[in-house]
């Protein structure tokens, strides 16, 4: 699956849109340069933020602690950086 990114100074970064408490987890759908990601875990204590993180991990084959949230911790709207990728 092909992702829109922005390039950083330590990587890449893409922008993300959660769907907290959804039926399934998946990466979504793109639309235009956001990425929708449904998640089955509920926006409590960083649950959703973790499992976010795991999704994005599994599906692009990057080990977890290459991935940070940049912006939008307790938001649905977020900006995901991976270090050390030029490109996905």
């Amino acid at each position: 699956m092909q992702l829109p990114f922005k390039k950083t100074r330590d990587g890449i970064a893409i922008q993300v849109k959660v769907r907290p408490r959804s039926s399934r987890k998946s990466i979504r759908e793109v639309i235009g340069d956001t990425v929708t990601v449904d998640l089955t875990a509920p926006p409590v204590d960083g649950a959703a933020n973790e499992q976010l993180l795991e999704i994005l991990s599994e599906e692009l084959g990057i080990r977890k602690s290459s991935f940070r949230i940049l912006k939008g911790l307790s938001s649905r709207h977020k900006v995901v950086e991976i270090r050390g990728v030029e490109k996905i």
